[in-house]
């Protein structure tokens, strides 16, 4: 099971004529990071709402909004009339001009002035916590699905890249063969030429250029890039639901020996299949960085 990193949720609980309402979003970020929008009422269930929604979504950019709504409309919305009569008077006192027109737009307006209509949070009973919760798990149901169906996208994306560099490397060995034979021809050559200026030790020469070829030998490369591939394939396989960091190491090492595969390769076509294996590997990057 592999989980997206971004996700969406929403829940809710109807309980004595009052609606909660908890959504979450989350984007893409390497650490947690949680912003929570809510009423100062919270108090203290405020912090076991952030640990609760933290440790579930376990990485992220996340904002979490509660919002509770009464089916009376008495949602603790009050106005401040000695302000708004004051902001009215003073306003009509001090206008260098005609303030005639539509009294519903100039009273629209100062209600939007800071100060004028505020909240007044109400404390939550017991009850209200409970159903809170009961939102919160609705909420976090909902998210998690969301993950789930977006992280089966990623994960089939992310095994056919790992698989298509498998058979990239498959298609390696057969350069192989006119790869040692090209380099034993130029080794010859640069020899014969300089065989004209001074004689050269044959058995010495043999030597040489069998360290030479151990040198760029890809033998140990081929076989680590095969098993860091079937490596990432088994953890994507597995049901931990918290693995894209250790699936971004495995992609360190499967880069590390495309590189020194290429850097070895001393073949055109080798190279060539080099760079098809870095293509499918950078998709692989892209992907995991959206991955839980």
């Amino acid at each position: 099971m592999l989980l997206s990193m971004t996700g969406y949720g929403r829940g809710q609980h109807i309980l004595d004529g009052k609606t909660f309402i908890v959504e979450l979003r989350s984007l893409n970020s390497k650490q947690t990071d949680l912003r929570l929008r809510c009423q100062q009422s919270l108090g203290e269930y405020e912090m076991k709402l952030r640990k609760q929604v933290a440790d579930f979504a376990s990485r992220g950019k996340l904002e979490l909004t509660v919002d509770i709504r009464r089916e009376d409309g008495e949602d603790g919305v009050s106005l401040n009339l000695p302000l708004l009569k004051r902001l009215h008077s003073e306003l009509v006192a001090y206008a260098p001009f005609n303030l005639g027109g539509d009294a519903g737009a100039l009273l629209a307006g100062l209600i939007r002035l800071p100060k004028v209509a505020e909240t007044q949070d109400q404390e939550l009973s017991e009850n209200d916590i409970d159903a809170l919760q009961q939102a919160t798990k609705n909420c976090l149901t909902n998210f998690q699905a969301y993950r789930v169906s977006e992280g089966q996208a990623t994960e089939e994306d992310l095994r056919n890249s790992a698989s298509s560099i498998q058979q990239f490397l498959e298609q390696v060995e057969p350069h192989e063969a006119a790869r040692v034979t090209r380099v034993r021809e130029r080794l010859k050559k640069q020899l014969d030429e300089f065989q004209s200026r001074q004689n050269v030790d044959q058995n010495r020469f043999e030597q040489e250029l069998l360290y030479y070829l151990e040198k760029i030998d890809i033998n140990e490369e081929k076989v680590r890039l095969a098993q860091n591939c079937e490596y990432f394939l088994e953890e994507l396989s597995n049901e931990k639901p918290v693995k894209g960091r250790k699936l971004s190491f495995i992609s360190q090492e499967i880069g590390r020996e495309i590189n020194t595969l290429g850097a070895k390769a001393q073949s055109a076509d080798i190279q060539r299949l080099v760079v098809q294996m870095k293509e499918q590997l950078e998709k692989i990057k892209e992907q995991l960085a959206n991955v839980v």
